[in-house]
Protein backbone atom coordinates (compact mmCIF):
# COMPACT_ATOMS: atom_id res chain seq x y z
CA UNK A 1 0.00 0.00 0.00
CA UNK A 2 1.54 3.72 -1.14
CA UNK A 3 1.58 6.11 2.05
CA UNK A 4 -1.82 7.93 3.29
CA UNK A 5 -1.12 11.95 1.86
CA UNK A 6 1.81 14.18 2.62
CA UNK A 7 0.87 15.84 5.73
CA UNK A 8 -1.74 13.88 6.93
CA UNK A 9 -1.24 14.22 10.32
CA UNK A 10 -1.99 11.04 13.03
CA UNK A 11 -3.31 11.54 16.62
CA UNK A 12 -5.74 10.48 19.27
CA UNK A 13 -8.43 11.38 21.32
CA UNK A 14 -9.94 11.85 24.87
CA UNK A 15 -12.87 13.96 26.59
CA UNK A 16 -12.73 16.04 29.52
CA UNK A 17 -15.51 14.36 31.78
CA UNK A 18 -14.13 10.99 30.74
CA UNK A 19 -10.46 11.16 31.41
CA UNK A 20 -9.88 14.16 33.78
CA UNK A 21 -11.37 13.03 37.27
CA UNK A 22 -10.88 16.17 40.64
CA UNK A 23 -14.75 16.50 39.59
CA UNK A 24 -14.45 19.14 42.51
CA UNK A 25 -11.13 20.39 42.97
CA UNK A 26 -9.75 23.48 42.38
CA UNK A 27 -13.22 25.45 42.02
CA UNK A 28 -14.91 23.49 39.55
CA UNK A 29 -18.51 23.48 39.46
CA UNK A 30 -20.86 20.56 38.60
CA UNK A 31 -21.88 19.68 35.52
CA UNK A 32 -25.02 17.20 34.43
CA UNK A 33 -22.54 14.57 33.91
CA UNK A 34 -21.82 15.07 38.24
CA UNK A 35 -25.79 14.93 38.58
CA UNK A 36 -26.00 12.21 36.68
CA UNK A 37 -23.42 10.28 38.13
CA UNK A 38 -24.51 11.03 41.91
CA UNK A 39 -28.20 10.84 41.21
CA UNK A 40 -28.05 7.06 42.93
CA UNK A 41 -30.57 4.58 42.50
CA UNK A 42 -31.71 5.66 39.01
CA UNK A 43 -29.94 2.96 37.53
CA UNK A 44 -28.31 5.85 34.95
CA UNK A 45 -24.96 4.66 34.82
CA UNK A 46 -23.79 1.17 35.16
CA UNK A 47 -22.44 -0.38 38.32
CA UNK A 48 -23.34 3.39 39.63
CA UNK A 49 -20.27 4.54 37.71
CA UNK A 50 -19.14 7.63 37.81
CA UNK A 51 -16.32 10.69 36.47
CA UNK A 52 -15.58 11.48 39.67
CA UNK A 53 -11.85 9.99 39.57
CA UNK A 54 -12.20 8.48 35.70
CA UNK A 55 -8.39 8.40 34.37
CA UNK A 56 -6.48 11.11 37.02
CA UNK A 57 -5.56 13.18 33.68
CA UNK A 58 -6.00 16.04 35.89
CA UNK A 59 -3.72 15.01 38.15
CA UNK A 60 -1.26 12.62 35.39
CA UNK A 61 -1.02 14.86 32.55
CA UNK A 62 2.63 15.02 31.98
CA UNK A 63 2.28 10.95 32.04
CA UNK A 64 -0.20 10.73 29.67
CA UNK A 65 1.72 13.52 27.35
CA UNK A 66 4.78 11.20 27.63
CA UNK A 67 3.13 8.47 26.22
CA UNK A 68 1.88 10.05 23.40
CA UNK A 69 5.02 11.27 22.69
CA UNK A 70 6.05 7.02 22.77
CA UNK A 71 3.60 6.19 20.29
CA UNK A 72 3.82 9.26 17.53
CA UNK A 73 1.06 11.45 17.90
CA UNK A 74 1.29 14.77 16.19
CA UNK A 75 -2.10 15.77 17.41
CA UNK A 76 -4.08 15.17 20.48
CA UNK A 77 -7.84 16.18 20.35
CA UNK A 78 -9.20 16.90 24.44
CA UNK A 79 -12.12 18.79 25.37
CA UNK A 80 -12.04 21.55 27.67
CA UNK A 81 -14.85 21.01 30.80
CA UNK A 82 -17.30 24.80 30.99
CA UNK A 83 -17.94 24.27 34.42
CA UNK A 84 -13.85 23.96 35.47
CA UNK A 85 -13.45 27.52 33.76
CA UNK A 86 -17.06 29.11 34.77
CA UNK A 87 -18.13 27.17 37.72
CA UNK A 88 -21.44 28.89 37.24
CA UNK A 89 -21.84 28.62 33.58
CA UNK A 90 -20.64 32.48 32.98
CA UNK A 91 -19.74 35.02 35.14
CA UNK A 92 -16.49 34.96 37.15
CA UNK A 93 -13.67 33.18 35.16
CA UNK A 94 -12.09 30.04 37.18
CA UNK A 95 -7.90 30.86 36.66
CA UNK A 96 -6.87 27.41 38.61
CA UNK A 97 -9.14 25.42 35.37
CA UNK A 98 -7.38 28.15 32.82
CA UNK A 99 -3.77 27.17 34.36
CA UNK A 100 -4.72 23.31 34.47
CA UNK A 101 -5.72 23.24 30.65
CA UNK A 102 -2.47 26.18 30.30
CA UNK A 103 -0.16 23.52 31.82
CA UNK A 104 -1.76 20.35 29.70
CA UNK A 105 -0.92 22.48 26.77
CA UNK A 106 2.30 23.27 27.07
CA UNK A 107 3.20 19.31 28.11
CA UNK A 108 1.71 19.00 24.49
CA UNK A 109 3.66 21.49 22.73
CA UNK A 110 6.46 20.37 24.71
CA UNK A 111 6.63 17.00 22.98
CA UNK A 112 5.77 18.60 19.16
CA UNK A 113 2.35 17.69 19.46
CA UNK A 114 -0.72 19.76 18.11
CA UNK A 115 -3.27 20.54 20.89
CA UNK A 116 -6.73 20.59 19.34
CA UNK A 117 -9.69 21.79 21.85
CA UNK A 118 -13.08 20.70 21.67
CA UNK A 119 -15.38 23.12 23.42
CA UNK A 120 -17.96 20.89 24.71
CA UNK A 121 -18.28 17.48 25.21
CA UNK A 122 -21.15 17.15 26.85
CA UNK A 123 -20.23 18.64 30.51
CA UNK A 124 -23.00 21.28 30.63
CA UNK A 125 -22.82 23.55 33.96
CA UNK A 126 -25.60 22.63 36.08
CA UNK A 127 -26.26 25.98 37.02
CA UNK A 128 -27.04 26.98 33.22
CA UNK A 129 -29.66 23.42 33.07
CA UNK A 130 -30.87 25.03 35.83
CA UNK A 131 -32.36 27.71 33.66
CA UNK A 132 -33.30 25.61 30.93
CA UNK A 133 -29.73 23.82 29.57
CA UNK A 134 -30.23 23.98 25.64
CA UNK A 135 -33.34 24.53 25.90
CA UNK A 136 -32.24 28.43 26.78
CA UNK A 137 -31.09 30.74 24.11
CA UNK A 138 -28.88 32.22 26.66
CA UNK A 139 -26.85 28.89 27.23
CA UNK A 140 -25.60 29.61 23.10
CA UNK A 141 -24.43 33.44 24.51
CA UNK A 142 -22.91 31.92 27.68
CA UNK A 143 -21.33 29.41 25.20
CA UNK A 144 -19.35 32.63 23.55
CA UNK A 145 -18.46 34.23 26.81
CA UNK A 146 -16.65 30.97 28.07
CA UNK A 147 -15.01 30.56 24.34
CA UNK A 148 -13.81 33.88 24.06
CA UNK A 149 -12.27 33.41 27.49
CA UNK A 150 -10.43 30.39 26.05
CA UNK A 151 -9.61 32.23 22.73
CA UNK A 152 -7.27 34.72 24.84
CA UNK A 153 -5.74 32.53 27.44
CA UNK A 154 -4.62 30.08 24.73
CA UNK A 155 -3.62 32.88 21.38
CA UNK A 156 -0.80 31.41 19.76
CA UNK A 157 -0.76 28.16 21.31
CA UNK A 158 -4.20 26.28 20.09
CA UNK A 159 -4.86 26.98 16.68
CA UNK A 160 -6.99 24.13 16.18
CA UNK A 161 -11.01 24.33 17.69
CA UNK A 162 -14.13 22.15 17.48
CA UNK A 163 -16.83 23.81 18.95
CA UNK A 164 -19.14 20.87 19.61
CA UNK A 165 -18.86 17.08 19.57
CA UNK A 166 -22.12 15.10 18.63
CA UNK A 167 -24.56 17.97 19.12
CA UNK A 168 -26.87 14.76 18.09
CA UNK A 169 -25.97 12.57 20.91
CA UNK A 170 -26.65 15.87 23.25
CA UNK A 171 -30.75 16.02 21.63
CA UNK A 172 -31.29 12.49 21.09
CA UNK A 173 -29.34 10.96 23.82
CA UNK A 174 -29.59 13.76 26.37
CA UNK A 175 -33.10 15.86 25.95
CA UNK A 176 -34.55 12.67 24.11
CA UNK A 177 -34.65 9.42 25.35
CA UNK A 178 -32.58 10.36 28.20
CA UNK A 179 -30.27 7.52 28.44
CA UNK A 180 -27.70 10.60 28.76
CA UNK A 181 -27.03 13.51 31.07
CA UNK A 182 -29.62 16.02 31.32
CA UNK A 183 -32.03 12.53 31.10
CA UNK A 184 -34.63 14.40 30.31
CA UNK A 185 -37.42 13.26 27.45
CA UNK A 186 -38.83 15.94 25.67
CA UNK A 187 -41.35 16.24 22.89
CA UNK A 188 -39.61 16.49 19.44
CA UNK A 189 -40.11 20.12 18.88
CA UNK A 190 -38.40 21.16 21.99
CA UNK A 191 -35.53 18.76 20.80
CA UNK A 192 -35.61 20.58 17.78
CA UNK A 193 -35.39 23.78 19.18
CA UNK A 194 -32.38 22.50 21.35
CA UNK A 195 -30.46 22.00 17.82
CA UNK A 196 -31.18 25.07 16.87
CA UNK A 197 -29.81 26.68 19.96
CA UNK A 198 -26.60 24.35 19.64
CA UNK A 199 -26.12 25.37 15.81
CA UNK A 200 -26.51 28.96 16.94
CA UNK A 201 -23.95 28.15 19.73
CA UNK A 202 -21.31 27.31 16.92
CA UNK A 203 -21.88 30.74 15.44
CA UNK A 204 -22.06 32.37 18.20
CA UNK A 205 -18.43 30.50 19.48
CA UNK A 206 -16.75 30.37 16.58
CA UNK A 207 -16.68 34.88 15.97
CA UNK A 208 -15.64 34.37 19.56
CA UNK A 209 -12.77 32.55 18.90
CA UNK A 210 -11.54 34.47 15.78
CA UNK A 211 -12.43 37.67 17.40
CA UNK A 212 -9.91 37.04 20.20
CA UNK A 213 -7.03 35.29 18.36
CA UNK A 214 -4.46 36.98 16.84
CA UNK A 215 -3.30 34.56 14.30
CA UNK A 216 -5.58 32.58 12.09
CA UNK A 217 -7.70 29.85 12.99
CA UNK A 218 -8.92 26.36 12.21
CA UNK A 219 -12.76 26.06 13.12
CA UNK A 220 -14.50 22.93 13.23
CA UNK A 221 -17.72 21.16 14.40
CA UNK A 222 -18.00 17.12 15.04
CA UNK A 223 -21.18 15.95 14.06
CA UNK A 224 -22.00 12.44 14.07
CA UNK A 225 -24.85 9.82 12.98
CA UNK A 226 -25.97 7.64 10.08
CA UNK A 227 -23.52 6.73 7.84
CA UNK A 228 -24.70 4.60 4.71
CA UNK A 229 -22.39 2.71 2.52
CA UNK A 230 -23.97 0.17 0.00
CA UNK A 231 -23.24 -3.39 0.10
CA UNK A 232 -22.93 -3.70 -4.26
CA UNK A 233 -19.97 -0.99 -5.45
CA UNK A 234 -22.17 0.23 -8.25
CA UNK A 235 -23.21 3.93 -8.85
CA UNK A 236 -27.16 3.26 -8.66
CA UNK A 237 -25.58 1.60 -4.90
CA UNK A 238 -23.53 4.48 -3.89
CA UNK A 239 -26.76 6.86 -4.97
CA UNK A 240 -29.07 5.40 -3.31
CA UNK A 241 -26.25 4.75 -0.25
CA UNK A 242 -25.98 8.93 -0.26
CA UNK A 243 -29.88 9.77 -0.21
CA UNK A 244 -30.23 6.92 2.85
CA UNK A 245 -27.92 8.58 4.69
CA UNK A 246 -29.39 12.28 4.46
CA UNK A 247 -33.05 10.96 4.90
CA UNK A 248 -34.47 12.95 7.78
CA UNK A 249 -38.33 11.07 7.43
CA UNK A 250 -36.69 7.92 8.93
CA UNK A 251 -36.70 6.84 12.83
CA UNK A 252 -33.93 8.88 14.59
CA UNK A 253 -34.00 12.24 12.61
CA UNK A 254 -31.62 13.19 15.89
CA UNK A 255 -29.00 10.67 14.95
CA UNK A 256 -28.04 12.57 11.16
CA UNK A 257 -25.24 14.63 10.61
CA UNK A 258 -27.91 16.84 8.51
CA UNK A 259 -30.05 17.23 11.44
CA UNK A 260 -27.58 19.83 12.48
CA UNK A 261 -25.40 20.50 9.63
CA UNK A 262 -28.08 21.25 7.69
CA UNK A 263 -29.13 24.06 9.71
CA UNK A 264 -25.40 25.09 10.35
CA UNK A 265 -24.26 24.97 6.53
CA UNK A 266 -27.36 25.79 4.73
CA UNK A 267 -29.50 27.60 7.32
CA UNK A 268 -32.61 25.20 6.14
CA UNK A 269 -33.55 21.65 5.85
CA UNK A 270 -34.28 19.48 2.46
CA UNK A 271 -37.52 17.90 1.92
CA UNK A 272 -37.49 14.88 3.87
CA UNK A 273 -37.08 17.04 7.48
CA UNK A 274 -40.08 16.59 9.81
CA UNK A 275 -42.29 19.63 10.31
CA UNK A 276 -41.22 20.71 13.53
CA UNK A 277 -37.69 20.74 12.25
CA UNK A 278 -38.61 23.55 9.47
CA UNK A 279 -40.57 24.94 11.74
CA UNK A 280 -38.04 25.15 13.89
CA UNK A 281 -35.62 26.52 11.63
CA UNK A 282 -38.19 29.12 10.48
CA UNK A 283 -38.50 29.95 14.11
CA UNK A 284 -34.68 31.68 13.32
CA UNK A 285 -34.61 35.21 13.03
CA UNK A 286 -32.50 36.28 10.53
CA UNK A 287 -30.31 38.48 13.25
CA UNK A 288 -29.19 34.62 14.72
CA UNK A 289 -28.94 33.08 11.47
CA UNK A 290 -25.81 36.02 10.77
CA UNK A 291 -24.26 34.83 13.28
CA UNK A 292 -24.01 30.93 11.75
CA UNK A 293 -21.37 30.71 9.56
CA UNK A 294 -20.19 27.39 7.79
CA UNK A 295 -17.29 25.57 10.01
CA UNK A 296 -13.79 25.22 8.41
CA UNK A 297 -13.62 21.51 8.66
CA UNK A 298 -16.44 18.62 9.32
CA UNK A 299 -14.71 16.04 12.27
CA UNK A 300 -16.27 12.68 11.44
CA UNK A 301 -16.87 10.75 14.40
CA UNK A 302 -17.38 6.88 12.90
CA UNK A 303 -17.65 3.46 14.01
CA UNK A 304 -19.77 1.68 12.06
CA UNK A 305 -22.23 2.18 9.20
CA UNK A 306 -25.67 0.89 7.50
CA UNK A 307 -25.19 -1.66 4.50
CA UNK A 308 -28.17 -0.68 1.58
CA UNK A 309 -29.34 -2.21 -1.61
CA UNK A 310 -29.37 -0.51 -5.22
CA UNK A 311 -32.96 0.80 -3.36
CA UNK A 312 -31.33 2.97 -0.26
CA UNK A 313 -33.18 0.35 1.81
CA UNK A 314 -31.18 -0.91 5.20
CA UNK A 315 -30.44 -4.27 4.80
CA UNK A 316 -30.21 -6.56 7.72
CA UNK A 317 -27.53 -7.82 9.21
CA UNK A 318 -26.72 -11.57 8.41
CA UNK A 319 -26.51 -14.40 11.46
CA UNK A 320 -23.23 -13.63 13.33
CA UNK A 321 -22.55 -10.90 11.54
CA UNK A 322 -18.84 -9.65 12.98
CA UNK A 323 -19.04 -7.09 15.71
CA UNK A 324 -16.99 -5.19 18.71
CA UNK A 325 -17.79 -5.91 22.36
CA UNK A 326 -20.11 -3.77 22.48
CA UNK A 327 -22.18 -4.97 19.78
CA UNK A 328 -21.13 -2.47 17.46
CA UNK A 329 -20.89 -3.89 14.04
CA UNK A 330 -17.41 -3.59 12.22
CA UNK A 331 -18.10 -2.31 9.25
CA UNK A 332 -15.15 -0.94 7.72
CA UNK A 333 -16.52 0.02 4.38
CA UNK A 334 -18.66 3.12 6.08
CA UNK A 335 -14.77 4.67 6.05
CA UNK A 336 -14.71 4.89 2.44
CA UNK A 337 -18.14 5.85 1.45
CA UNK A 338 -18.72 8.20 4.71
CA UNK A 339 -16.25 10.84 3.96
CA UNK A 340 -17.40 10.67 0.01
CA UNK A 341 -21.10 11.02 0.91
CA UNK A 342 -20.50 14.20 3.58
CA UNK A 343 -18.09 16.05 0.74
CA UNK A 344 -20.71 15.90 -1.98
CA UNK A 345 -23.12 17.50 0.45
CA UNK A 346 -21.19 20.14 2.46
CA UNK A 347 -17.63 20.43 0.53
CA UNK A 348 -15.80 21.28 3.66
CA UNK A 349 -12.52 19.26 3.82
CA UNK A 350 -12.31 16.63 7.02
CA UNK A 351 -10.55 14.59 10.02
CA UNK A 352 -11.48 11.69 11.14
CA UNK A 353 -12.16 13.12 15.10
CA UNK A 354 -13.29 9.57 16.50
CA UNK A 355 -12.63 5.92 15.24
CA UNK A 356 -12.32 2.45 17.45
CA UNK A 357 -13.05 -0.80 18.85
CA UNK A 358 -14.01 -1.83 22.65
CA UNK A 359 -12.60 -4.73 23.44
CA UNK A 360 -12.65 -6.70 26.54
CA UNK A 361 -9.05 -6.24 27.35
CA UNK A 362 -7.23 -7.66 30.53
CA UNK A 363 -3.61 -7.69 31.23
CA UNK A 364 -2.26 -10.97 30.40
CA UNK A 365 0.22 -13.26 32.36
CA UNK A 366 3.07 -11.76 30.93
CA UNK A 367 1.96 -7.84 31.90
CA UNK A 368 1.14 -7.22 28.75
CA UNK A 369 -2.35 -6.14 26.95
CA UNK A 370 -3.00 -7.96 24.10
CA UNK A 371 -5.51 -6.71 21.50
CA UNK A 372 -5.70 -8.21 18.32
CA UNK A 373 -9.48 -7.61 17.66
CA UNK A 374 -8.86 -3.80 17.72
CA UNK A 375 -5.85 -3.80 15.91
CA UNK A 376 -7.77 -5.77 13.42
CA UNK A 377 -10.52 -3.59 13.68
CA UNK A 378 -8.26 -0.41 12.87
CA UNK A 379 -6.48 -2.14 10.28
CA UNK A 380 -9.52 -2.82 8.32
CA UNK A 381 -10.85 0.90 8.76
CA UNK A 382 -7.57 2.64 7.68
CA UNK A 383 -7.41 0.62 4.39
CA UNK A 384 -11.17 1.77 3.80
CA UNK A 385 -10.49 5.24 4.46
CA UNK A 386 -7.26 5.32 2.13
CA UNK A 387 -9.51 4.27 -0.65
CA UNK A 388 -12.15 6.77 0.32
CA UNK A 389 -9.20 9.36 0.21
CA UNK A 390 -8.21 8.19 -3.18
CA UNK A 391 -12.07 8.79 -4.59
CA UNK A 392 -11.95 12.30 -3.69
CA UNK A 393 -12.79 12.50 -0.02
CA UNK A 394 -10.37 15.24 1.41
CA UNK A 395 -9.52 13.76 4.78
CA UNK A 396 -6.95 15.44 6.26
CA UNK A 397 -6.41 13.19 9.49
CA UNK A 398 -7.82 10.44 11.59
CA UNK A 399 -7.97 10.56 15.35
CA UNK A 400 -8.20 7.06 17.17
CA UNK A 401 -10.77 6.62 19.93
CA UNK A 402 -9.58 6.94 22.75
CA UNK A 403 -5.92 6.72 23.91
CA UNK A 404 -7.00 6.15 27.27
CA UNK A 405 -9.73 3.55 28.40
CA UNK A 406 -12.06 6.00 30.33
CA UNK A 407 -15.46 6.86 31.85
CA UNK A 408 -18.15 5.59 28.82
CA UNK A 409 -20.64 7.44 29.61
CA UNK A 410 -23.99 5.46 30.47
CA UNK A 411 -21.55 2.11 30.06
CA UNK A 412 -19.44 3.72 32.79
CA UNK A 413 -15.96 1.01 32.61
CA UNK A 414 -17.48 -1.54 31.37
CA UNK A 415 -15.94 -0.71 27.76
CA UNK A 416 -12.52 -0.07 26.53
CA UNK A 417 -11.93 1.54 24.02
CA UNK A 418 -8.09 2.84 24.82
CA UNK A 419 -5.09 1.94 23.33
CA UNK A 420 -3.45 2.51 26.85
CA UNK A 421 -5.05 0.38 29.29
CA UNK A 422 -5.87 1.82 32.84
CA UNK A 423 -5.19 -0.40 35.81
CA UNK A 424 -7.97 1.74 37.40
CA UNK A 425 -7.10 0.75 40.97
CA UNK A 426 -3.82 1.61 40.88
CA UNK A 427 -4.16 4.07 37.95
CA UNK A 428 -1.26 2.26 36.00
CA UNK A 429 -0.93 2.63 32.19
CA UNK A 430 0.22 0.02 29.77
CA UNK A 431 0.66 0.03 26.12
CA UNK A 432 -1.29 -1.94 24.86
CA UNK A 433 -0.51 -4.18 21.22
CA UNK A 434 -2.52 -1.89 19.10
CA UNK A 435 -0.21 1.12 20.40
CA UNK A 436 2.04 -0.45 19.25
CA UNK A 437 0.62 -1.06 15.99
CA UNK A 438 -0.33 2.71 15.62
CA UNK A 439 3.08 4.07 16.28
CA UNK A 440 4.11 1.98 13.46
CA UNK A 441 0.96 3.33 11.17
CA UNK A 442 2.11 6.76 12.24
CA UNK A 443 5.73 6.38 11.74
CA UNK A 444 5.36 4.86 8.04
CA UNK A 445 2.26 7.52 7.68
CA UNK A 446 0.06 4.17 7.11
CA UNK A 447 2.63 2.59 4.40
CA UNK A 448 2.87 -0.49 6.78
CA UNK A 449 -1.12 -1.34 6.32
Amino acid sequence: MSEFPKGFLWGAACASYQCEGAWNEDGKGPSIWDDFCHDKGKNHVANDDTGDVACNTYHRYEEDAELMRKVGLEVYRFSVSWPRIFPQGTGTVNEAGLDYYGRLIDALLERKIEPWVTLYHWDLPSALQKKGGWLNRDTAVAFGEYAAVLAKRFDGRVKTYMTINEPECVVGLGYGNGIHAPGLKLSERDQALCMQNLVLAHGIAAKALRRYSSAPLQIGVVPCGRLCYPLADTPESVEASYRATFDLSRDSWTFTFNSFLDSCIFHRYDDSAPGFLKEAAAAVPQSDWDLIEPPDFIGINVYQGDGTDENGALVRRYEGFPVTAVKWGVTPEVMRFGPRHLYRRYGLPMYITENGQACNDRIFLDGQVHDPDRIDYLHRYLLELKKGIEEGAPVKGYLQWSFLDNFEWSAGYSERFGIVYVDYPAQRRILKDSARFYAEVIKSNGKCL
